[in-house]
């Protein structure tokens, strides 16, 4: 495999694990693989985005990544929730 694939793989994983993290967290169970993907990387787009604004990093590395990836994940469940409230 190629170093471009990898990279998708990895990226696609730590999404898996911080969706599946956010979804513990905040319901007590993750939301299917996909779900867990998606929530995952929209979360990690969002919580890069909030903490660059807030001067603030979780550390470097995959785990500093996943801890991003997971708070922003949490993040975007608090938006969904309170979207479909109103």
């Amino acid at each position: 495999m190629g170093e471009q694939t990898m990279n998708i793989i990895l990226f696609l994983l730590i999404g898996a694990i911080a969706g599946w993290l956010a979804g513990q967290l905040w319901k007590g169970h993750g939301f299917g693989l996909l779900g867990n993907i998606v929530v995952g990387i929209v979360g990690a787009f969002l919580g890069n985005f909030l903490l660059g604004k807030l001067g603030v990093t979780l550390g470097g590395g995959t785990l500093g990544t996943i801890l991003t990836a997971t708070l922003g994940a949490l993040v975007l469940l608090l938006i969904i929730g309170l979207v479909k409230r109103a």
